[in-house]
């Protein structure tokens, strides 16, 4: 594919990487009213393929928000879409494409916490410590990945790539052009 330097996670890892995940959250929230919350709009891939894993009763919402331009991380959350219910006395999961500077990740779960959910826990498809800023981990990890450019299974770069079934690795000239300008 072009702009795809390499194929940092297969479709068959992905699948896999779903089963298990849904097997250890299915387990851990037997007993619970578990309320799944995708990130928009990178996680809905992966929250559709792990939800399908997931054999325990389960409801579903959807948030967006971003600190995100290009490549980079603006470091202030932007708000656009809140859940649809009130997530009061909700085991929540939140489900994110990946896990990388963190900065969303905790103002949602600072924000959630302010809203009285009963718990709260993060599922990330992938992990890139590399570049954490806020003091959050995921509890549920797909993969843990090296401090590259990854797009695809959900993840973007300008709205683009989405639909690959696999992770990749975007080529630095893609958007190298547009750093140097910026």
């Amino acid at each position: 594919m072009e702009g795809i330097s390499k194929i940092l996670v297969s479709e068959d890892e992905i699948k896999e990487i779903c089963a298990r995940l849904g097997r250890q959250i299915s387990e851990d929230y037997r007993d619970k009213k578990l309320f799944l919350v995708s990130v928009l709009k990178g996680a809905v891939v992966f929250m559709a393929d792990l939800m399908r894993n997931i054999t325990c009763d389960c409801e579903i919402d959807f948030m967006a928000v971003s600190s995100y331009s290009g490549t980079k991380t603006t470091g202030v959350v932007k708000f656009r879409k809140d859940l649809d219910i009130n997530p009061e006395g909700c085991d929540i999961l939140l489900v994110e494409d990946i896990l990388d500077s963190g900065i969303t990740l905790s103002y949602l779960k600072n924000m959630l916490l302010q809203r009285n959910a009963a718990s709260i826990k993060v599922c990330a498809f992938l992990d890139k410590p590399a570049n954490r800023q806020a003091d959050i981990s995921a509890d549920y990890v797909g993969k843990v990945i090296p401090d590259e450019f990854v797009v695809g299974y959900g993840l973007d770069y300008e709205e683009k790539y989405r639909n690959l079934p696999f992770v990749g690795v975007l080529s630095p000239e893609v958007y190298a052009d547009k750093q140097e300008r910026s």
